[in-house]
């Protein structure tokens, strides 16, 4: 199932994405936490494409790279810089070079309260795409990662969640500026698993439903400029980003 947010004349709705239709449908993380199937609940409606989830919590994976020699690592990202796809982003003029990073964000589908290497997938809803937008030359001066990833709207997330990908997949990842390749791999290039990531993070603090981790981009980066239009492709899913 391919779950997105919608904006419509009656407010924002959950639906899943039947082709060209938008059908609305019930809590997608109560039915997931009871193990039920999300049911539909209405006639098809319209309206432009939202951040898929609205998380409480963002979460970066850091030292998922080969040239680290730290165990894997987290951050934390303020989810008020999450934006829908088609989103148009001002980039910053005043943190040095910008990097777009192509990477696979996982939503959490329930509380993660004894979630491990071995389960981790009986608690994943599925996957979007994410773009990681970032200032890393404020890094010199703020290690702590806050300045170089709390753009206005430096996290574009979407354009749905699909249910069907896997934790366990190897997805095919790709960054594009202006539709051009600048990156290509895939998150079977990424040294630390999925399932080892998410369950660093949750040994360390409870996630919930919605919240969302992302996966890193050790291969899948590029400095950008503004004016270019960015895709992130995660295996079937592209999220547009203008730049401006």
């Amino acid at each position: 199932m391919l779950i997105a947010r919608v904006r419509t004349a009656d407010g924002p709705r959950t639906v899943r994405v039947d082709g060209d239709r938008f059908i609305p449908l019930g809590d997608p993380y109560a039915a997931f936490a009871s193990g039920a199937t999300i049911p539909d609940a209405g006639d098809p409606v319209s309206g432009d494409l939202l951040a898929p989830c609205l998380p409480t919590v963002v979460v970066g994976i850091a030292q998922n790279g080969p040239t680290h020699h730290a165990p894997v690592q987290a951050w934390l990202k303020s989810p008020r810089t999450v934006v829908g796809p088609d989103a148009s982003v001002r980039l910053r003029r005043d943190a040095g070079v910008t990097v777009a990073e192509a990477e696979v964000a996982v939503v959490i589908g329930c509380e993660t309260t004894g979630l491990t290497a071995e389960n981790a997938h009986d608690y994943v809803l599925g996957i979007t795409a994410v773009n990681d937008l970032s200032s890393p030359d404020r890094a010199r001066v703020d290690p702590r990662n806050f300045e170089s990833k709390s753009g206005e709207g430096y996290t574009p997330l979407g354009p749905w969640i699909d249910t069907d990908l896997s934790i366990d997949d190897d997805l095919p990842m790709s960054l594009l500026a202006d539709g051009r390749v600048r990156a290509e791999t895939s998150s079977g290039r990424l040294p630390v698993s999925a399932r080892e990531c998410l369950a660093y993070v949750a040994g360390w603090s409870t996630l919930g439903p919605g919240d969302v981790v992302m996966m890193g981009a050790p291969f899948s980066q590029a400095s950008v400029v503004a004016g270019e239009s960015l895709d992130v492709v995660i295996a079937g899913l592209r999220l547009r980003t203008a730049t401006i």
